[in-house]
């Protein structure tokens, strides 16, 4: 009766942690916004391998997982990937082979919600680019180092918040209504 007790209470602990991990990850996901103003310092090294491993397990068409990571530090090059992200923080850039494929291109996507989100979980600010891609691809690729024949499909910018405090309420754009959006049939 003991043992029956206590393997009962240890499933209802593990469900409830379970249940607030995932209540973290919800909270992570509702209150996410793309911020552009960040401190002049680095991320921390371990922080970023962490960040990287969660783009990595995103989903990917037939577990092709098409796509290759460019973890940006330097600041020079930093700049020249994105105007103005030469302080602080880390670019991340994510390309692929196959470039035009919709399918590689929304595997792209996914993997870089993922460092997006879990770089925010992490208490950094980021930001998903997509509009330096073609520049990228133009003019930087090889001080990038991208593998031959890869071309860059989108960026996440990471970085410490500039300020404290900040959140989704009040540094983030207005989000448009569920209501306006959403059908339920």
């Amino acid at each position: 009766m003991k043992k029956t007790l206590f393997c009962g209470g240890l499933l209802l602990c593990s469900l409830a942690l379970g249940a607030q991990e995932g209540k973290a990850a919800l909270d992570v996901m509702l209150k996410n916004y793309g911020e552009r103003n960040y401190a002049a310092e680095p991320v921390a090294k371990a922080d970023l391998d962490l960040i990287v491993q969660a783009g990595l397990r995103a989903p990917s068409a037939m577990n092709k997982q098409p796509w290759h990571f460019t973890v940006v530090q330097d600041a020079a090059l930093k700049g020249k990937v994105i105007s103005g992200a030469e302080k602080g923080g880390a670019i991340i850039v994510i390309s692929a082979k196959d470039d035009t494929n919709p399918r590689v291109t929304l595997d792209c996507a996914l993997a870089a919600e993922n460092v997006y989100l879990a770089a925010q979980a992490l208490g950094y600010g980021s930001r998903i680019y997509t509009g330096p891609v073609s520049d990228v691809n133009k003019k930087h690729k090889a001080a990038l180092g991208l593998p031959s024949g890869y071309n860059a499909v989108i960026l996440v910018r990471i970085g410490v918040l500039a300020k404290a405090g900040t959140d989704a309420l009040s540094g983030a754009s207005p989000r448009n209504a569920a209501k306006d959006m959403v059908t339920y049939k």
